[in-house]
């Protein structure tokens, strides 16, 4: 019996595509399965698509600016809200006097104190993937090029504006405290001692640095609900549920 080429062409492409098939189906079977992503790693990455408007920028050093006055009181209460628009992508942060003025405003609270430039959701999602940001911010400061520790910050996932504000605090503990932070580093000590005060680098950092930072950066891991690597005392994190979100990253 003779076969046409169409035939012939139809039972070779049939006898390719059953392969084809099985070894699919093989490979599946043997192929370990994909794990969903854990509900905090949906949050994370659902931040990291948001977008702002009217993100708020860092126009000189706050050290210099503020390096004769202080950084300007902000009053208990006060929190920092976000609002989602209609298309649940781009957001808005507002300052306001406390909680409940948030909430009646539309606001859901994304942490306690002034916003600043550390505010946006891509910095948050930053403080929630990395509970030690010691080690890897330490080592974007060891260059004394600022346009290297910049991008080392950037790609540890900061945004532009909150990087430039860390760069800005490395500059000035190091500046103040280089000193007294490599020995610590040399003795290897443990970022709290067994009475649960810093160690003597971090100190001076909290000292010389910090209310600058906070003022400038806005956002902390402390008022934002967050622990870190760094142990601190349950009454100096803010009571913050980040549950605002209006969507997940798909799983």
């Amino acid at each position: 019996m003779r076969i046409s080429r169409r035939g012939l062409a139809f039972v070779t492409l049939s006898v390719l595509a059953s392969r084809a098939a099985l070894a699919l189906a093989q490979l599946s079977a043997t192929s370990p399965a994909v794990a969903p992503l854990t509900p905090e790693a949906r949050l994370i990455a659902s931040l990291r698509s948001k977008i702002p408007l009217e993100p708020v920028a860092l126009e000189a050093d706050p050290y210099i600016t503020w390096r004769d006055t202080g950084p300007p009181p902000t009053p208990a209460g006060t929190v920092c809200g976000v609002r989602f628009e209609p298309d649940q992508i781009h957001y808005r942060l507002a300052r306001f006097d406390d909680t409940a003025a948030a909430r009646t405003a539309g606001y859901a609270v994304t942490h306690f104190g002034a916003c600043g430039t550390c505010s946006s959701l891509q910095d948050l999602a930053v403080y929630l993937e990395k509970p030690d940001l010691t080690a890897p911010v330490r080592r974007c400061g060891i260059s004394r090029s600022a346009a290297v520790g910049l991008t080392c910050l950037k790609k540890l996932g900061f945004s532009t504006a909150c990087a430039q504000t860390w760069l800005y605090n490395l500059e000035n503990t190091r500046h103040h405290c280089l000193g007294v932070c490599l020995w610590s580093w040399i003795e290897g000590e443990p970022p709290t001692g067994k009475d649960g005060r810093l160690n003597a680098c971090l100190q001076c950092d909290e000292d010389r640095s910090g209310p600058i930072f906070k003022a400038s950066a806005g956002r902390t891991r402390r008022n934002s609900g967050i622990r870190s690597s760094i142990p601190r005392p349950d009454e100096e994190i803010a009571p913050v549920v980040h549950d605002y979100v209006p969507d997940l990253a798909p799983k």
